[in-house]
């Protein structure tokens, strides 16, 4: 079983009233904060952490009442945490839509090189027109381009990365040899929408390349996980549909020739613990009763490139094309709102309380056993943990729910080796 912390640099991540939680610190800008929440996760043995990114507000609306959003760069946040810890993964989000090949392949490298081997990164292509915007853009390229041109991106981020031999470096002062220039290799690559000629300055990092991550639920999505990613994270409503994802998805990484183990399936859980079930309840029904109703219009909207406020909202949602956001949201959000008969608003609440992910509400024992239920029928090879409170929910987890797995034999008690790749694939 495995497990990664979703973090947001920002005030929410997919509960959308987390900051408004009295136990929630909101330190979000504290460096302090993030370096305590990297030893925390740590000492839970979890596998790793990311950071969730977006490159832009998603509209007013949410900017105002303090819906998701990032408002640091991960990247110095992930620096800073590396230093605060040993073992635990690190991971970044950055776009192959609004970055370039080089200037991802040297951040990631660099930062890889020191931590000592623990970096992961989480590849999107990004949704929507106003992070095309703040760019410079009027508009994001359609879907179909955005994963061509993120092919072409993670291809030319791979050529880079082994541009360099072992032993490329000399460090010879005696002879004065730096570098074996036999040993360097240039990379020589000219795509439709990127391209990188030269040679990559970056010395090989512990991992050679990050793990790489990616959420796409998009029959193209899933294909470029199927071939790429080594975690795929997923936003499935329950056993059944994580079951026919999972299966889905390892059948689809064995026809892109690869082994299906070598590419494990995380879901998000959005667990609320409490001492017994009663208080428990209690605790999920106040976070979710923080929500404001009136964000998850203008978030669906975002995440499925549609504008859903034309609709009735006392309406069940019709089965529409997204034409320029994500198909993959909009069929998540469909799958949810088709399986409980919600109307519009009724999905646009839910999708502000968690976007749609399970909540894993009870006793550390009972949600223990929900976890162990996913886990030993198929449904995933571990859990992307997502919190309703900060830093809470990840001190409750780690303290209470851990070390009932961990007495089951479901979960480690210590890390086997020193990069994130060798975590993963113990």
């Amino acid at each position: 079983m495995k497990f990664v912390a979703f973090l947001m640099a920002g005030p929410t991540c997919h509960h959308h009233a987390m900051w408004r939680h009295p136990q929630t610190e909101n330190r979000f800008l504290d460096p302090a904060f993030w370096e305590t929440l990297a030893r925390t996760l740590e000492a839970g043995r979890f596998d790793g952490l990311f950071f969730a990114d977006v490159l832009s507000f998603y509209n007013e609306t949410t900017m105002a009442r303090g819906g998701q959003m990032s408002l640091l760069d991960p990247v110095p946040l992930v620096a800073m945490m590396a230093r605060a810890t040993s073992r635990i993964g690190l991971g970044v989000t950055l776009s192959t839509t609004f970055h370039e090949p080089y200037a991802i392949a040297r951040v990631l490298s660099s930062l890889d090189l020191l931590s000592g081997g623990r970096i992961a990164w989480n590849i999107v292509t990004s949704a929507g027109d106003l992070e095309a915007q703040i760019f410079g853009d009027e508009a994001i390229l359609p879907r179909s381009e955005r994963y061509d041109r993120a092919e072409e991106v993670l291809k030319a981020c791979l050529d880079l990365w082994t541009g360099w031999a072992d032993g490329a470096l000399v460090l010879d002062k005696e002879s004065g040899d730096f570098i074996d220039e036999a040993k360097m290799r240039r990379t020589e690559i000219a795509g439709k929408y990127v391209g990188a000629r030269g040679v990559f300055t970056v010395p090989p990092s512990p991992q050679r390349h990050p793990v790489i991550m990616q959420a796409g639920s998009s029959p193209r999505g899933r294909d470029f996980a199927a071939s790429h990613a080594e975690l795929v994270f997923t936003l499935q409503h329950s056993l059944p549909d994580m079951q026919e994802f999972y299966a889905e998805m390892k059948d689809r990484v064995g026809k892109a020739g690869r082994n299906p183990d070598d590419c494990a399936i995380l879901v998000s859980v959005d667990p609320i613990v409490g001492e017994t079930e009663s208080l428990a309840l209690e605790k999920q029904a106040y976070v979710n009763g923080l929500v404001d109703p009136g964000l998850g219009i203008p978030f669906m909207s975002a995440h499925t490139g549609l504008d859903l406020s034309q609709y009735p909202i006392d309406k069940p949602i019709i089965d529409i094309p997204a034409e320029t956001g994500s198909r993959g949201s909009f069929d998540i959000i469909l799958q949810g709102t088709k399986a409980n008969n919600l109307t519009l608003g009724e999905a646009a609440r839910h999708f502000a309380i968690s976007e749609l992910c399970p909540q894993v509400v009870g006793t550390p024992e009972t949600v223990a056993d929900q976890l162990q239920d996913f886990f030993e029928n198929k449904g995933c090879d571990g859990f992307i943990v997502t919190p309703t409170e900060m830093p809470g929910t990840f001190e409750a987890f780690t303290r209470s729910v851990v070390p009932i797995l961990q007495k089951r034999g479901l979960f480690r008690k210590e890390y086997p080796g020193s990069t994130l790749r060798e975590t993963i694939k113990a």
